[in-house]
């Protein structure tokens, strides 16, 4: 397996990892899913990295899975993973990474390429960007989150218009339904993104983490519940230097140097 197929560099305290397969529109197959999945257990775990952006190499971030080795792995030995396990894998890492992540819509994302940038925090795109499910123009079901997370990040109507038509929308209309937080012309999209990310990396890394923990569940849970979630991270969070940082830097009108402990 080559690691070209995505492409890791870390600025200051933000990773951009870029899927790598720009002639096969950035689709998803076997090696570029452990590839991301080897990189972010590793960045997880990289206390000088703070935030993940995950973008695509050329025109597309990523056109969905390569149906070709979804073809293939169905003819595997039983019991050895297949494109659906090996994807399971790779996409609950990345909804479940404890640090901030972006998806940087560059271009075409559509099906999994969706679905992948639903795992994210935080999505934004280029104005030239198109989105799409389409899995409903393959006669594909889709299997990571289409129909199961969609109608949870935008209104049911449109979340099952996208399902049905397999239209695809433009960056301005996914921001009108709530999907995309920023558009940016696509000659500042790269710079306007690294900002962001860079803008986040600024805060206190512990915070941030306790902040998405809560927030990630809280759609699982009652109100009351989420409310006590949340009570119980900042009794913990109280204690930790970072809060101290704040406010001390608050009272000394100077920017905080958080230290993520």
């Amino acid at each position: 397996m080559s690691e070209d197929v995505l492409l890791c560099e870390v600025i200051d305290s933000v990773a951009r990892l870029t899927l790598n397969r720009p002639k096969a529109m950035n689709s998803l197959n076997m090696a570029i899913m452990a590839e991301l999945d080897r990189r972010l257990i590793e960045l997880a775990t990289n206390d000088a990295v703070r935030v993940v952006v995950l973008t695509g190499a050329g025109s597309a971030f990523c056109a969905g899975a390569d149906l070709k080795e979804v073809l293939a792995s169905q003819s595997l030995p039983a019991g050895e993973p297949d494109f659906l396990d090996r994807g399971d894998v790779t996409f609950a890492r990345l909804r479940n990474f404890p640090k901030p992540v972006i998806a940087a819509l560059n271009g075409i994302t559509m099906a999994g390429g969706l679905e992948l940038a639903m795992c994210a925090d935080i999505v934004v795109a280029a104005e030239s960007a198109t989105i799409a499910d389409a899995h409903a123009n393959f006669g594909v079901y889709p299997g990571a989150g289409g129909a199961a997370v969609l109608p949870r990040l935008i209104p049911l109507n449109m979340a099952m218009y996208m399902l049905f038509t397999g239209k695809s929308l433009s960056a301005a209309e996914m921001k009108a339904c709530g999907l995309v937080c920023e558009v940016h012309a696509d000659a500042d999209f790269a710079e306007a993104t690294m900002k962001l990310a860079t803008q986040i990396a600024r805060k206190s890394p512990i915070a941030l983490r306790r902040m998405k923990e809560v927030a990630r569940f809280t759609a699982d849970k009652s109100r009351d519940d989420a409310l006590v979630h949340e009570a119980v991270n900042m009794r913990k969070h109280m204690r930790t230097a970072d809060f101290q940082e704040g406010l001390q830097s608050f009272a000394e009108k100077r920017a905080p140097q958080f230290q993520g402990r």
